[in-house]
């Protein structure tokens, strides 16, 4: 039975384009098959040249929209490290990926819709002010219709909304959450959900009653409008094809957030 709270859409995205040189990260091609919205690396923290065009192409062709999944500069540690960059500095960085990216996109018959910070650059600006505008700032000077991608509450969105770009909450289907509707720190065992089965009735959840399980029994509400799992984690595609067919049965329209 369908709850009151119930809504009638969601978006399901995952990130692609990781695959760097000779070191294959994840399914592209399949798991786009499946999700509504790619979050595509920029080079920055994976990708390549060559890789990011073939994402976008793919993308293209699946009918999925084309996010710039900016992040520090940081290849070695796929940017999962903080880097204390000043306000400017971050601002250029991330106005040179979405500059990059925009380009594969367009050569392939589309576009960059929206922007998400990855990795750590993700969880820093959820209450690092500073960080948050300055993605916030790039964004804004490269495209003002671009829309926002990231932590329900968190400082990014705010600036977002600020400086009048669309603000978009997520949630994750793949990752365990904290009591105070954090995500567990990936160090921490249990932190990466890999039962199909799990994941795709914690999508249900989500997107129906807004809520999740917390890794200690609490209930946490998340008003998320796109559910994320991560094109990198162990059986990628089988969780978002679970995920997909779950929300389909339970008469969730899966389409993107952006139009």
């Amino acid at each position: 039975m369908v709850s009151e709270r119930a809504i009638s859409a969601i978006d399901l995205n995952s990130d692609v384009g990781e695959s760097f040189g000779a070191w294959t990260i994840g399914d592209d091609e399949s798991i786009l098959r499946i999700v509504t919205s790619a979050n595509v690396a920029c080079g920055f923290h994976g990708g390549d040249p060559s890789t990011l065009r073939l994402a976008c192409s793919a993308a293209a062709a699946h009918g999925v929209r084309i996010g710039a999944q900016v992040g520090y500069p940081d290849l070695l540690g796929f940017g999962r490290r903080f880097l204390d960059m000043s306000e400017s500095e971050l601002r250029d960085a991330v106005l040179y990926q979405l500059g990059a990216l925009d380009a594969f996109a367009q050569v392939a018959g589309s576009e960059v819709a929206y922007l998400k910070p990855h990795g750590a650059l993700y969880h820093a600006t959820i209450d690092n002010a500073v960080q948050a505008r300055a993605v916030v700032a790039a964004a804004s000077e490269y495209d003002p219709s671009l829309a926002v991608l990231g932590a329900p509450g968190s400082e990014l969105l705010a600036a977002a909304r600020r400086a009048d770009l669309e603000a978009v909450p997520e949630a994750f289907i793949d990752r365990a959450y904290r009591g105070d509707g954090r995500l567990v720190p990936r160090s921490e065992p249990g932190s990466v959900i890999t039962d199909p089965a799990a994941v795709a009735a914690r999508a249900v959840r989500l997107a129906v009653d807004r809520t999740v399980e917390a890794a200690d029994g609490a209930v946490v509400e998340v008003h998320a409008r796109s559910l994320c799992v991560h094109g990198d984690s162990p059986g990628a595609v089988a969780l978002a094809g679970a995920a997909r067919a779950a929300l389909d049965a339970a008469g969730v329209a899966v389409h993107p957030f952006t139009g």
